[in-house]
C-alpha cells in the first residue's frame, strides 16, 4: 500500500471481443485514475484500491461493487470509472478518505499520541520535580505533610500543600502544570504520591548506604524504645569502615516489634537484612545497653547473633556504663541521694509556672546588669544569654553536670525567686512552706559542698561522655578516655583537696552561706528527737573530707571499675597494640597473632604465619615513617593507611585495624534515632506506621539525604508508578490506552488488511494471480 496501486504500465494488455468491436484496457486511465486504479494481470481486470481495503461491512460498495469483487472489464464503458468515483460523499470517497488518513502516518493515533507526549512529558517532570522539592524540605525539617482539612477554600490545608502553592506563586513554569492547571487525574499532590515519594528518597540513601558499605565486614547497633503512640520501636545501625579507612555509623531503619524477647528483636534483625541483602557472616560486631534480653547469657539477642556468626563480638556500650556508674553515685551515698532530691525540688518549684519562669528570668536579668556595672563579668556577642534551669534526667547523657552547673551560674535569682514565693500571698500555705524548706535547705554550707562537689566529679566525665558520642571514636581511644577519668579522679583524691574546699568556701562567701568551723565537732541530725549513741565523735573536717569528699570519689572509682569490667577482656587488650599513639609503644606482635586466631572466619592458618612475618616489616615501617608520627588513634591510623596505600602493601595488618575498628564503643547513633522519631511523630502525627521508618532515616541520614539528585528520586518513583495509567507517562501507557480505544482497533483492524492486501498485490506481480 505504501508504493501504491499495482499498474503495470508496460503490460500488453489483452484485447476482449464487445460484439463487433475488440477493446482493451487503456494504460492512459493510469494517469486520469491513477491514485486508485490498479489492473489484475492474471484476470484482466481493474480495481479500485480504496474500496477494496475500506468496503463496508456488508461487503459492498453501492455501484462500485464490481471494482471490488470480480473486477471491471468493461473497457467500452470509461464513464463507468467517473460512476464509480461518484460525488464528495460516495463510497468511494468516504473510502479514500480513510485511506488517506491511514496513509498519512503524522495524523496516525498513535503519532498524535508521541507528539503531544514530548509537551506532555516535560510537564510531568515539572510538577513531578515541584512535590519532590516540598516533600525535601518537609523532611529536612521533621515536618508533617498533610493538614486536617486540604480542599481548596481551606485556610491551612497542610505543609506539603502551603508549600506547593508557595513554589507555584513564585514560579510561573511551576504554576502553568501544578494544582488547578494540572489534569485532574494528575495533580501529583495525593497522599498516595507523598508516601511513593518519601518512599522513594528513602530508597535512595539506603541504596548509597548500601553501596558504601558493599563487601565489608560491620557490627550493628540495636535498641528499643517505646514511641508516642505506645507502639516499641526497634532501631538498627550499621558500624563499618569505608574505603577511605574513615569509620561509618549509619541507621538503616526502624522496625515496630511486637515484643521485646530476644527471638522477636532477632527476628526482626532477620528481616532487615533480608531486605537490604546483608549477610550475618559479614557480622563482627554487637553494640547494646545492659538490658538481660540483650546480653543474656543463656537466650539473649547476644547469644542467638553469636550461634549463628560466631565472630560478632558483644561490646557494653561504653556510655550506657558511664551514665550508669553516676546515677549509681547519686543512688548509693544518702547524702548524696538527698541534694539531688533538694535540687530536683527547687528546679520544679522555680519552673512550676510560666509566671514565675518570667519572674526568674527578671532576676536573672538584673544579676548580669549588676555584673557588668561591676565588671566581674564580661560582654559581648553570644555572651550572656538567656536561660533557665535545666532538668536532669537518667536516660540524659550529661544532663546532671549541666543541671548543676546552670544552677550555680543562676543561684542568686533562684534565692531571690523562693524569697518572693515565700513572700507571696498569692500563693497557697503548702507552697510558700515548700519555697521556705528550700530557700533553709539550699544556703546551707551542706547544700553548697554537695554542689560543688558533685559537679567536678560529673565535670570529670562529662568529656569521656561527650566523646564517647561521637560516631567514629574507636574502642581504644574509648579506654584511654576511661583511663584517663580515673586518673583525674585519683589526682582530685590525692590533691584536690585544698583548692577543692577554697572554691566552696569562696562560694557560700559570695552567697552569704555560713561555713562551719572544720575544727569543731559535727553534730549529727538527731532521729526520733534522741541524740544518736555509740557514733563516735568526729570533726567537721572528717565528715567533709572522708565521708564525703573521698567517700564519693572512691564510690565513683568503685562503679567505673564494675561497669568498665570489658576494658581488661582479651580481646581489648590485645586491639589496644594496634593502638599508633607514641610511636606504637603499645606494639606487641604476640597479641596481634591472638587478636587474629579470635577471627576464625578471617584469617586461615596460612594468613597467620603470614601475618606474622607482615608484622614485622610493618612496625619497622610505621616507625621509620615520619608520615605516621602523631596520629591519635586507630581511625587516623586506618586513614593515613589508606592514603597512603599501604593498606595495599599490608592487607592483613589493614584487615586486622578493620576488625578494631568496627567493634562499637557506644549506642549514641541509636539513641540520636530516638530523639528523631519523637521529632516526626509527636502528638499531633503519630499515625504514620508506614512512613516511620523511612522518614527517620531520611531525618537521621540527613547528610546522605541532602546530596541526593532529584532526578535519581523522580527516576525511582517513575519506576514504581510505571504500570498506573496518567495523561503524562504516555509512551509508557500508550499501549494500555490505545488498545482500549474503538478507532485504534479498526484502524489496527485496517492495518492488517492492508498488509494482506500489499503482500497479494505482491504475489499478484510476481506471479500474476488475484485472490
Amino acid at each position: 500500500m505504501l508504493k501504491g496501486p499495482c499498474q503495470p504500465q508496460n503490460h500488453d494488455f489483452p484485447k476482449r471481443q464487445f460484439g463487433v468491436t475488440i477493446r482493451r484496457f487503456n494504460h492512459s486511465w493510469f494517469k486520469e485514475f491513477g491514485s486508485w486504479l490498479e489492473y489484475s494481470v492474471e484476470k484482466d481486470a481493474a480495481y479500485c484500491l480504496y474500496c477494496y481495503l475500506f468496503r463496508t461491512s456488508s461487503g459492498k460498495q453501492g455501484r462500485g461493487e464490481s471494482f471490488v469483487g470480480e473486477g471491471f472489464t468493461y473497457w467500452k464503458d470509461k464513464k463507468r470509472l467517473h460512476t464509480h468515483v461518484g460525488l464528495h460523499d460516495s463510497a468511494h470517497n468516504q473510502a479514500r478518505i480513510k485511506c488517506e488518513v491511514l496513509m498519512n502516518q503524522e495524523q496516525h493515533i498513535q503519532s498524535v499520541f508521541y507528539k503531544q507526549s514530548e509537551q506532555a512529558r516535560n510537564a510531568y517532570v515539572t510538577c513531578l520535580n515541584a512535590s519532590i522539592d516540598c516533600v525535601r524540605v518537609l523532611l529536612r525539617q521533621g515536618h508533617s505533610f498533610r493538614g486536617h482539612d486540604e480542599s481548596e477554600d481551606s485556610s491551612n490545608p497542610g505543609n506539603f500543600l502551603v508549600q506547593l502553592q508557595f513554589l507555584a506563586a513564585h514560579n510561573e513554569a511551576i504554576n502553568a502544570v501544578t494544582l488547578g492547571n494540572a489534569p485532574y487525574n494528575c495533580k501529583l499532590t495525593s497522599p498516595d504520591v507523598q508516601k511513593d515519594i518519601v518512599n522513594a528518597c528513602a530508597i535512595e540513601t539506603i541504596n548509597v548506604i548500601i553501596k558504601d558499605v558493599g563487601d565489608s565486614l560491620f557490627s550493628i547497633l540495636v535498641d528499643e524504645s517505646c514511641d508516642v503512640s505506645m507502639k516499641e520501636q526497634m532501631s538498627i545501625v550499621l558500624r563499618y569502615v569505608d574505603n577511605s579507612g574513615h569509620v561509618n555509623e549509619r541507621f538503616i531503619g526502624i522496625e515496630h516489634v511486637t515484643s521485646t524477647t530476644a527471638l522477636s528483636l532477632k527476628t526482626a534483625i532477620d528481616k532487615v537484612f533480608s531486605r537490604y541483602n546483608l549477610s550475618m557472616s559479614r557480622l563482627r560486631g554487637q553494640g547494646y545497653d545492659g538490658a538481660s534480653n540483650m546480653q543474656g547469657k543463656f537466650n539473649g539477642l547476644k547469644t542467638l547473633i553469636l550461634k549463628e556468626s560466631p565472630c560478632a563480638f558483644y561490646i557494653h556500650c561504653f556510655a550506657h556504663q558511664l551514665q550508669l556508674a553516676l546515677v549509681a553515685v547519686a543512688k548509693k551515698n544518702i547524702p548524696i541521694t538527698n541534694f539531688f532530691r533538694v535540687v530536683g525540688n527547687v528546679i520544679n518549684t522555680v519552673g512550676a509556672s510560666s509566671k514565675r519562669c518570667d519572674l526568674f528570668r527578671e532576676k536573672q536579668l538584673d544579676f548580669i546588669v549588676e555584673a557588668l556595672e561591676k565588671g566581674e563579668i564580661l560582654s559581648g556577642r553570644g555572651l550572656n544569654q538567656e536561660t533557665t534551669l535545666q532538668r536532669s534526667g537518667d536516660t540524659r547523657w550529661s544532663s546532671h553536670y549541666n543541671s548543676l552547673v546552670s544552677l550555680l551560674a543562676m543561684f542568686s535569682s533562684v534565692l531571690d525567686v523562693l524569697a518572693v514565693i515565700v513572700e507571696d500571698e498569692s500563693c497557697s500555705c503548702d507552697q510558700r512552706s515548700d519555697a521556705t524548706n528550700l530557700l533553709e535547705l539550699i544556703q546551707r554550707f551542706d547544700f553548697a559542698f554537695n554542689l560543688q562537689l558533685m559537679r567536678s566529679v560529673l565535670a570529670m566525665s562529662n568529656e569521656l561522655s561527650k566523646a564517647l558520642q561521637r560516631k567514629d571514636q574507636d574502642i581504644v581511644n574509648a579506654m584511654q578516655l576511661v583511663r584517663l577519668c580515673k586518673r583525674r579522679l585519683q589526682i582530685m583524691r590525692d590533691e584536690g583537696w585544698d583548692s577543692f574546699f577554697e572554691e566552696v568556701c569562696s562560694f557560700c562567701q559570695q552567697h552569704y552561706i555560713h561555713v562551719p568551723n572544720m575544727d569543731d565537732m559535727f553534730v549529727r541530725l538527731a532521729i526520733r528527737g534522741r541524740p544518736q549513741r555509740n557514733s563516735p565523735e568526729i570533726t567537721n573536717l572528717h565528715h567533709y573530707r572522708v565521708d564525703l569528699f573521698y567517700s564519693v570519689i572512691d564510690l565513683q572509682f568503685q562503679e567505673l571499675n564494675d561497669r568498665f569490667s570489658e576494658v581488661n577482656t582479651e580481646l581489648l587488650l590485645c586491639v589496644a597494640c594496634l593502638c599508633p599513639q607514641d610511636s606504637f609503644s603499645s606494639f606487641d606482635k604476640k597479641s596481634l597473632i591472638k587478636l587474629a586466631e579470635l577471627y576464625l572466619l578471617d584469617f586461615s592458618a596460612v594468613d597467620g604465619i603470614v601475618l606474622s612475618d607482615q608484622l614485622e616489616t610493618y612496625i619497622l615501617d610505621m616507625r621509620s615513617n615520619k608520615e605516621f608520627e602523631g596520629l591519635n588513634g586507630l581511625g587516623d591510623l586506618a586513614e593515613k593507611l589508606v592514603l597512603t596505600k599501604k593498606d595495599k602493601v599490608y592487607p592483613l595488618v589493614y584487615r586486622l585495624l578493620t576488625l578494631a575498628l568496627i567493634l562499637p564503643v557506644a549506642t549514641a547513633t541509636v539513641e540520636r534515632v530516638f530523639s528523631a522519631m519523637n521529632i516526626v511523630k509527636n502528638r499531633l502525627c503519630n499515625r504514620m506506621a508506614s512512613l516511620l521508618s523511612m522518614v527517620c532515616i531520611l531525618r537521621n541520614e540527613m547528610n546522605i539525604f541532602k546530596i541526593l539528585n532529584s532526578s535519581n528520586v523522580s527516576g525511582k518513583y517513575t519506576s514504581k508508578k510505571a504500570q498506573k495509567k496518567t495523561n503524562y507517562n504516555v509512551r509508557e501507557i500508550l499501549p494500555q490506552i490505545i488498545k482500549n480505544d474503538s478507532s485504534y482497533r479498526k484502524m489496527t483492524h485496517l492495518s492488517r488488511i492492508n498488509e494482506t492486501n500489499c503482500q497479494e498485490r505482491q504475489f499478484i506481480a510476481t506471479n500474476g494471480s488475484h485472490n
